[in-house]
């Protein structure tokens, strides 16, 4: 509850859509979960409750994949923002899904490695490489 729900309707059209030519279509509540453990319960609610989840990293998305078009939960994952792991031998990083790719940038300044564009939990669901390297239409 408090500072990590909202039904607000400025807070559900911002999370309603994205950067593509989509209508609008918000969600019923945006919840902030800060840990995984948070993510689970909360995904496992909405699972026994059959309420669609529609996850959000920053809306810069450019094919609707925030619209909530049959409503439900918006999870902002904006608060998982840490980066816990850096491999320069095989080129790796392990981060939260909330982390920007200028906050990764940031923290790979001065190694030789960078990200290319978007957040990294955007591309993680489709597998994507991102960078236009490659089928996965980015």
């Amino acid at each position: 509850g408090g500072p990590n729900v909202s039904t607000a309707a400025a807070v559900r059209e911002q999370h309603g859509h994205d950067e593509s030519m989509h209508a609008c279509a918000p969600p019923d509540a945006v919840v902030w979960p800060q840990a995984v453990a948070q993510v689970q319960e909360l995904a496992a609610l909405c699972y026994r409750c059959r309420v669609p989840m529609v996850p959000f990293g920053t809306g810069t998305g450019l094919e609707g994949g925030v619209n909530a078009v049959q409503g439900g939960v918006c999870f902002d994952l904006s608060r998982m923002d840490a980066i816990t792991e850096l491999s320069l031998e095989d080129f790796s990083v392990v981060v939260e899904p909330g982390v920007t790719r200028k906050a990764l940038n940031s923290h790979l300044r001065g190694t030789g490695l960078w990200f290319p564009v978007g957040t990294v939990g955007a591309r993680a669901p489709r597998n994507s490489r991102g960078g236009g390297t490659g089928g996965t239409g980015d």
